[in-house]
């Protein structure tokens, strides 16, 4: 109401408006009933990852041939996917600089790298968690075949 409106209505020039306060109808409410979502902490941060975000998880194999290759593993990566990679057909200086390239990727991107074999590295984005550790193969290959 304007003030020009109250001083009106004071002299009695205008009638007072009625104010008519209307019943508020009761809303019905629908229970809809969500299934629970679960949900994950990443030790690394604070994100809270949905299981259900990633339907289609895929685990790439790659067998690199050359350093060229190193760039296409890191572009899985990139792409939240968990990478096996078998050094074996690759020279050591080649593999030496492949799993730098490898192990820089993973550090910015805050996932982690292991070794799962001899010559075989497992690289996770950060929604990926590792734990448990394998043994040193070789070691006990070369054991197992001197007592043979």
């Amino acid at each position: 109401m304007s003030v020009m409106n109250k001083f009106m209505s004071f002299l009695g020039l205008q009638e007072q408006e009625e104010i008519v306060e209307r019943e508020q109808l009761p809303v019905e409410e629908e229970d809809f009933e969500t299934p629970p979502v679960e949900t994950r902490k990443n030790p690394r941060g604070n994100n809270v990852v949905s299981i259900h975000s990633q339907k289609n998880v895929k685990v790439i194999l790659h067998e690199p041939r050359s350093y060229d290759e190193a760039q296409d593993i890191a572009d899985h990566l990139r792409s939240h996917r968990t990478v096996v990679v078998n050094l074996q057909r690759v020279r050591t200086d080649q593999a030496l600089r492949i799993i730098d390239f490898l192990s820089g990727t993973v550090y910015a991107l805050g996932g982690g790298i292991s070794k799962i074999g001899g010559n075989i590295f497992l690289c996770t984005p950060d929604t990926v968690e590792i734990t448990g550790t394998i043994s040193e193969i070789l070691a006990e290959e070369h054991d197992y075949n001197r007592m043979r």
